[in-house]
């Protein structure tokens, strides 16, 4: 398998885990409860009745399977992880590196292509501006009066968008780069099962390979 089907797997055995772990926290599957009626005490004739619950639940009898199908999937997952590492290490690029730093590359240019988009603009605003004054009886008053308002960028423009160009070629190069690693590497692991399968066909399949 390759890098990007590595990815999916272990984005797999995480799906596995987490429907594991609600199996196993869900109290109403991992204890029994019996119910015991004590009619004898208020009819001499009848007898006590013990009843046990049983929720409407498929794996409630294999809940010590599903435990270690737990364990078993974070096994996998970690002999996942150390195949990828090596893969990883035989590329001629630090991936994990060039993803973080491509990532913020990106950020870059989200900046810059909102800074390019800046315009200079002028406008009225009618009654913006206040003020006081002195009337012709020497009193205070205060009044108001329009406002021309005119807004223009503080940055070279050029620079912006030379440096835009720059870091949007760089990002899409080292983009092109990850994918062509991601469908080229080789990952050493064999799947014990398909990565489309159900946690029904993954439990079932890790019974059969374990006999049980």
């Amino acid at each position: 398998m390759n890098l990007k089907e590595a990815f999916r797997l272990s984005n797999k055995y995480q799906e596995l885990m987490s429907e594991a772990e609600q199996i196993l926290e869900n109290e109403e599957y991992t204890t029994q409860v019996k119910n015991t009626y004590l009619r004898h005490k208020v009819m001499n004739e009848a007898e006590d009745e013990t009843v046990l619950e049983q929720p409407e639940m498929v794996y409630y009898d294999k809940i010590t399977e599903v435990v270690t199908f737990l364990v078993y999937l974070l096994e996998e997952r970690g002999k996942l992880a150390a195949a990828i590492r090596k893969a990883k290490d035989s590329l001629d690029m630090d991936m994990d590196s060039e993803i973080s730093l491509n990532s913020c590359r990106q950020n870059v240019v989200r900046v810059l292509r909102s800074m390019n988009q800046l315009r200079d603009s002028e406008r009225i605003l009618f009654g913006g501006g206040q003020g006081y004054r002195f009337n012709v009886d020497g009193e205070q008053v205060a009044y108001t009066c329009d406002v021309r308002r005119v807004k223009t960028i503080n940055f070279d423009r050029n620079v912006i968008r030379r440096e835009l160009g720059a870091l949007n070629k760089k990002a899409e190069e080292i983009s092109a780069r990850i994918d062509l690693c991601m469908i080229t590497s080789t990952v050493s692991y064999t799947p014990p099962f398909d990565v489309n399968a159900t946690f029904d066909e993954a439990f079932e399949l890790f019974l059969t390979s374990a006999g049980k």
